[in-house]
């Protein structure tokens, strides 16, 4: 078989997508037998270039080969198209699906996203090691010239991971997308995403649409505008991602080119609380609230970041601007009664969380938290009542059991307060609190050797706070001299 290399060192193709087409076409026209070409463009371009190129060269045999999962070997594909001996031109769309895998497995691994599109990248997709082996069985067994079909990412693979491969293309074309197209497809982008569609995404769906928006990006002709609300998008997508850092940097680009792009400043203030960075986040909450002061959401998540710096007053005061402006956000009310209560302004917080449940009747944590507050202003009925409410609507809530148990315990109600304990360490055994606390209900009403029992099990399960505590606590005094009592403190240090 022989080999025409007569045009594998052409130049560069021009720079118009109409000329670089028409190059194209010239190239496929004259060439007889194996050639490498590269096409850089979308997906929907490729498909246009396809029915064009068999419109213009009618005497040529042209196939497609549509890829739409990864492959690992794609001699044996070409091998076993029907004729293949008879195709002139093969047009292969789709091999970015190989490549996807690859993008999300160093998503996962904790690559940002400048570190993820600088194509330093560790090994070699499968697929490319297979096209760096196997070019001479390419040339040698495939009269075809192919033609890849490929998005920027992909194109960047190939040069770097796949060199052997790709140094023996004829050429390589640019088909960047025109206004229109890049409308088209940003828009697409979108209007399907969404955080809560994002976070159902398997990793290579996440990588495809982050590339897919990586490449809108590199276009020329958006507007500020839109480059911005593309960087968002990326954040949005980065976030569901779990890559904070990634997401961070896209939100500061969306507002490098929109300043006043609030849902930008409130993102990024959303991405730093989860790291951990409040002070920062405070930062770009008030940039949002600036621009947008009617923006409820970003005045409750100031007043949550505040509270995790301990400034619950400042809190109480961002969350009083979120219910002004949406009275009905239960949240904001629950958490507002927290940085009361926090503050033992009791009764303000029972006042805000009676807010919180009179909007949602099953916000069981505002029940459990009024519940609190009412204890620990010796309202022990309507204490227990807030709890009965809580577990109701969250029967497995354990604190809540316990709580309601010391309730009871200190009104006196022991059998009852022991129920509640049961309750919490059937829900969680090595709840060693409850086990403790049921001891002293026993011990209290001198029921010695189920006080022991369950004194053992609080011992076993935290025996330095325990084995202590009960040589001191009063709860204790009825059994005190039984030798039981004294013995099991004895054995238990003994193993302890």
């Amino acid at each position: 078989m022989t080999t025409n290399l007569a045009f594998w060192d052409e130049d560069l193709p021009p720079e118009t997508p109409e000329e670089q087409y028409q190059t194209l076409v010239r190239s496929l026209r004259r060439r007889q037998g194996f050639g490498l070409l590269f096409v850089r463009c979308s997906p929907a371009d490729g498909e246009l270039l396809v029915e064009q190129v068999k419109q213009d060269l009618p005497q040529k045999d042209i196939e497609t080969l549509q890829l739409d999962q990864p492959i690992q070997n794609l001699y044996d594909i070409v091998a076993e198209l029907p004729h293949p001996e008879k195709i002139n031109i093969l047009f292969i769309e789709g091999l970015e699906y190989s490549l996807y895998q690859y993008e999300a497995e160093k998503l996962q691994q904790g690559w940002e996203t400048g570190e993820t599109y600088a194509y330093s990248m560790k090994g070699v997709p499968l697929i490319l090691g297979h096209l760096n082996l196997h070019r001479e069985r390419f040339r040698d067994d495939f009269n075809i010239c192919f033609v890849f079909l490929l998005r920027s990412f992909a194109l960047k693979y190939f040069i770097h991971r796949a060199p052997d491969f790709f140094d023996w293309r004829s050429a390589e074309f640019k088909i960047p997308l025109d206004q229109k197209r890049w409308e088209q497809e940003s828009f697409k982008i979108l209007e399907e995403g969404d955080y809560e569609q994002y976070l159902s995404l398997a990793p290579q769906e996440q990588a495809k649409k982050l590339l897919e928006i990586e490449e809108l990006l590199t276009a020329e002709h958006p507007a500020p505008s839109d480059r911005a609300s593309l960087w968002l998008e990326q954040g949005i997508l980065l976030h569901a991602a779990r890559k904070y850092e990634g997401s961070i940097a896209s939100y500061d680009q969306a507002v490098k080119f929109k300043p006043d792009f609030h849902q930008a400043w409130y993102n990024r203030g959303v991405s730093l609380y989860n790291l951990g960075r409040y002070e920062a986040a405070i930062v770009s909450y008030d940039q949002a609230v600036n621009i947008k002061p009617d923006f409820h959401e970003a005045w409750y998540n100031r007043g949550i970041s505040l509270r995790k710096l301990g400034r619950d007053e400042a809190a109480i005061a961002s969350y009083d601007q979120a219910v002004n402006i949406k009275p009905d956000k239960h949240e904001a009310w629950n958490n507002r009664g927290n940085s009361l209560r926090k503050l033992g302004r009791y009764e303000a917080a029972i006042a805000s969380y009676d807010q919180a449940v009179n909007i949602k009747p099953d916000l069981y944590p505002a029940w459990y938290n009024q519940g609190i507050s009412l204890d620990q202003l010796g309202r022990y009925e309507a204490a227990i009542a807030s709890y009965d409410q809580a577990v109701k609507f969250k029967p497995d809530y354990h604190e809540v059991w316990y709580d309601r148990g010391i309730s009871l315990y200190n009104l006196g109600r022991y059998e009852a307060a022991i129920v509640s304990y049961d309750q919490a360490v059937n829900i969680k055994p090595d709840y060693h609190k409850a086990w403790y606390n049921k001891a002293c209900c026993y011990a209290l009403q001198n029921q010695v050797e189920l006080a022991l029992e369950n004194l053992q099990q609080a011992i076993k399960l935290n025996p330095e706070e325990y084995l202590e505590m009960a040589k001191t606590d009063s709860d204790f005094d009825k059994i005190w001299s039984d030798e039981r009592f004294q013995t099991l403190l004895r054995d238990e240090a003994a193993i302890h």
